[in-house]
C-alpha cells in the first residue's frame, strides 16, 4: 500500500485504485464549489494547480497542548484538469516525541459543513478505509484549517509490513491551522520531479 502511495504521481492522486472525477458534490453548487478553488488555488486550477499549508508547532504552543501528538504538519492540495477536475491531497506529519517522517494521501471532493456554518470545505479520503481529513479556508485564505477524526499515515523510512499506523484526533490533534509558505517548505510532498520542477519555475 505504501508504495502505490509513493510512486503514482500527486495529482493523480498517489494511492492505488480506481480514478475518482470530481465536479461538485450533490448540495454544492458549480459557482459556490469554483469559488472555493478559487480561494484555494489564488485563481481558476486550469490544467493543474497546487496549495500548501505548513505548520511548525513551538514550544510555547505545545507547552499549552500537553496531549498534542503532532509538532508539524505540511499540506498539498492539487487540482488536475481531466475533462473535469480532479482533486488530491497529500500530508505530511511530524510526533512530537517520537523520530520519523509520516505521510498520507488520497482523493478530495467539495462538500457542505453544516457543523461550520455550512462552510464550504475538501472532504479528503484515504482508500481501504484509511480515514481522511476535511480542509477549509480562513476567512483571509491565508490558512488551511485541516480536521481529522482518524487518518492512516506511513512512514516514508520503514518497510512496508511496518510503516502504516493510525493517526487519531484525541484531545489536541483535532484540528490544525496551517499557513501558507514558500515553495521550498512543500518541495519533500511532491514526489514527481517534472511536477516539481514546474513548481520550481512558477
Amino acid at each position: 500500500m505504501k508504495q502505490a502511495l509513493l510512486v503514482v504521481a500527486l495529482a493523480a492522486a498517489a494511492h492505488a485504485g480506481a480514478p475518482l472525477t470530481v465536479q461538485a458534490q450533490e448540495g454544492v453548487g458549480k459557482a459556490a464549489a469554483a469559488a472555493f478553488d478559487n480561494r484555494m488555488f489564488a485563481g481558476p486550477p486550469g490544467v493543474k494547480a497546487y496549495a500548501c499549508f505548513v505548520r511548525r508547532y513551538d514550544a510555547n504552543h505545545l507547552a499549552q497542548h500537553p496531549k498534542q501528538k503532532v509538532s508539524a504538519m505540511t499540506l498539498l492540495v492539487s487540482a488536475e484538469d481531466d475533462k473535469a477536475t480532479n482533486y488530491s491531497f497529500r500530508l505530511g506529519v511530524a510526533y512530537r516525541h517520537r523520530p520519523g517522517n509520516f505521510d498520507s494521501s488520497g482523493y478530495c471532493n467539495h462538500a457542505i459543513a453544516a457543523e461550520s456554518g455550512h462552510e464550504i470545505r475538501f472532504e479528503c479520503g484515504v482508500d481501504c478505509e484509511g480515514g481522511g481529513i476535511t480542509v477549509a479556508l480562513s476567512k483571509d485564505n491565508k490558512s488551511a484549517i485541516a480536521r481529522l477524526g482518524r487518518i492512516m499515515v506511513w512512514n516514508r523510512n520503514k518497510p512496508d509490513d511496518d510503516a502504516g499506523e493510525a493517526l487519531f484526533a484525541g484531545a489536541d490533534d483535532k484540528t490544525f491551522r496551517v499557513d501558507r509558505p514558500a515553495l521550498s517548505e512543500y518541495a519533500e510532498l511532491v514526489t514527481d520531479r517534472k511536477e516539481l520542477a514546474a513548481l520550481r519555475h512558477k
